[in-house]
Order: C-alpha cells, then structure tokens, then sequence
C-alpha cells in the first residue's frame, strides 16, 4: 500500500475504473452469447439480440476496452451470422 496521499488516491480510483471496464466487457461478451444462442436456436429475437451486441460492442470501443479493429471484426462476424 502506498504511503503519499495522490498515491493512494490513484490506487482507489484505479480500482474504481476497472471494476467499471470489468462489468462494460464482461456485458459486451454476455450480449455476444445470448445473441449466438438466438441464432442457433432460430428464435425470432435474433435481430433485437444483434442491435444490443452491436451496441455493446460500439460501445466497449468507444471507451477503448477494445481495439477498433476487434470491434470491427466482431460486428462483422455478428453481421455474417445474422445473414445466413
């Protein structure tokens, strides 16, 4: 544990922003699943389900939890499944 008072304030506060990333990505994937879940078992919500993925993505992108590259490709593969 640090001893200069910012120090401390610096680790609290980094602590407070990753549990803030943390659930921000842990959302993102859970929206990616339940949307391949729809899709392969044909429900009719696929396209609702693929509205909240992209913009959970988008949205994990904007923050910069993820790369732009990877919030591409992951709305891609999305887009690829949706249309099949």
């Amino acid at each position: 544990m640090p001893n200069i008072e910012s120090a401390i304030k610096r680790v609290r506060t980094s602590e407070d922003a990753n549990a803030l990333n943390s659930s921000q990505l842990s959302a993102m994937r859970t929206a990616i699943k339940k949307f391949d879940q729809a899709v392969e078992a044909g429900a009719d919500n696929a396209a609702e389900l693929y509205k909240a993925a992209a913009r959970a993505i988008d949205m994990a992108e904007t923050k910069g939890l993820v790369h732009k590259n990877k919030a591409n490709r992951d709305k891609s593969r999305l887009s690829k499944k949706i249309a099949k």
